[in-house]
């Protein structure tokens, strides 16, 4: 097949992967080869078990996998017969040195970027599709002209905006697709060029072209306006707890209001996800380095209120249970941070593991997609000291049977059609059933013999 534009991704992970797959399956003529230095995960996006679960993702890959789409581990191969560059590496958040614990963590973009130079000839489009702070681009631009010897460059922002558990749909249908560029003739003829492959299914009023600055920043802002709704109403379940109202019917209330939406008003144990809590604590960064304490302060309210969310429910799965879980079986239902992902990066239930296990719990985790090595390594971290009381089970009522309490903090579809009459019989009585994300039939739940907690529902 020939081939009008061949386009390389840096980075097979839940970015790169599901939108390098779908721009191949929408445009046949462009050849997509998607590179990872990772040779495992490599091999699995060969397969029939991808490294990343989505809906409807195995389908947009098959269809278009060894005809225009490829997985290499050959990544400056790839990167020398590019003419655009996506790079979608990790931008983790510091844990060393200035900013640590709020600034990302730019070591691999800047690996990136040096490689790119090392083997790039002629023109190059290198396109940022990692969340990255304000500024990264000059920083890439810099580095890439000042080490290539024949390579010229034009750095762009192309922010994702993917939710997990429905990238394929967004990626499909999208509220925008957003493309920053320089305001210069080979700016905007950069922009031009990445814009009209998205417009080859997206219709153009979606594509949004900014400058370079403006695009690094909203992807940050997004996410943040979207937590600090979560963390909003996530506070006023906690009110609403105290005070006999129900959160559901509040949200509901203030969500017909069109200035305010029904939006991310779902209260939970907490968000989790690779996003948010890292563009929140990269935001008040960057407010604090250019003098801006007050709204750096504001915005790392929204994490603390995440986190003091996700500590309110594990203490009071240890209050209802008589201020004790010491030697109790704990069932967990869920473990990767929200339904039809196996993403597990700050899921909630990390949290919640670990506070259950430093109370002395017995922590028996099941969750449809995400592996017992990942969970155990989340909660667990990577030494070599084991806790026995931490043990991951292949069904639901696996991890039930025996049962103190059960904690429901990832919202499968499959948990709301439990057995739950089996399941209560199975259990220690009085059975405590906690609902992290108030999924399931409480009042049933009650009239079972269930002692239920459901986030921001009167007692």
């Amino acid at each position: 097949m020939s081939t009008s534009l061949s386009i390389c991704c840096l980075g097979a992970g839940y970015v790169g992967g599901p939108t390098m797959a779908m721009i191949a399956a929408k445009c046949p003529d462009i050849r997509v080869t998607v590179t990872d230095p990772n040779e495992k995960r490599i091999a699995a996006w060969n397969s029939d078990a991808l490294p990343v679960y989505e809906p409807g993702l195995q389908q947009v890959v098959e269809s278009a996998r060894n005809r225009n789409l490829f997985f290499s581990t050959d990544v400056r191969k790839a990167i020398r017969e590019a003419d655009i560059i996506f790079v979608s590496v990790g931008t983790p958040t510091k844990t060393y040195g200035v900013g640590a614990g709020r600034a990302a963590d730019l070591k691999y973009i800047e690996s990136a970027a040096r490689m790119i130079a090392e083997e790039s000839v002629g023109p190059k489009i290198i396109v940022e599709k990692s969340t990255i702070p304000v500024k990264t681009a000059e920083a890439m631009l810099t580095i890439l002209r000042s080490n290539s010897k024949s390579g010229t460059f034009q750095v762009l922002s192309n922010p994702e905006f993917l939710a997990e558990g429905t990238a394929i749909e967004d990626l499909e249908n999208p509220d925008r697709v957003l493309i920053g560029g320089e305001q210069t003739p080979e700016g905007l003829a950069a922009i031009e060029k990445v814009a009209a492959i998205y417009a080859r299914w997206i219709p153009r009023e979606k594509i949004l072209a900014t400058n370079l600055w403006s695009s690094e920043l909203s992807k940050l802002v997004a996410n943040a306006f979207l937590a600090q709704r979560i963390s909003s109403i996530n506070s006023i379940s906690a009110l609403c707890e105290a005070t006999g109202a129900d959160v559901d019917e509040v949200a509901r209330a203030i969500g017909k209001d069109s200035r305010i939406g029904p939006k991310f008003l779902k209260a939970s144990v907490g968000y989790g996800g690779s996003c948010f809590q890292k563009d929140i604590l990269n935001l008040t960064y960057l407010c604090q380095h250019f003098g801006l304490p007050e709204v750096a302060a504001y915005w790392e309210s929204v994490v603390k209120m995440n986190d003091w969310q996700k500590s309110r429910f594990s203490g009071r799965i240890v209050s209802d249970l008589f201020n004790t879980v010491n030697g109790k079986h704990i069932g967990i239902l869920g473990f990767a941070f929200k339904k039809d992902t196996n993403d597990t990066r700050e899921t909630a239930a990390i949290s919640v593991c670990r506070d259950l296990l430093a109370e002395g719990a017995k922590v028996v985790v099941y969750d449809p997609q995400v592996s017992e090595e990942q969970i155990r390594a989340d909660v667990l971290g990577t030494g070599t000291n084991p806790n026995p009381n931490l043990i991951v089970v292949k069904t639901a009522l696996e991890a039930c049977d025996g049962a103190h309490a059960v904690a429901v903090l990832t919202e499968w579809d499959e948990f709301k059609d439990l057995d739950f009459q089996k399941i209560h019989h199975g259990m220690l009585k009085p059975a405590f059933l906690f609902d992290g994300r108030n999924i399931l039939p409480h009042a049933k739940l009650k009239e079972i013999g269930f002692r239920v907690f459901a986030i921001g529902k009167p007692a």
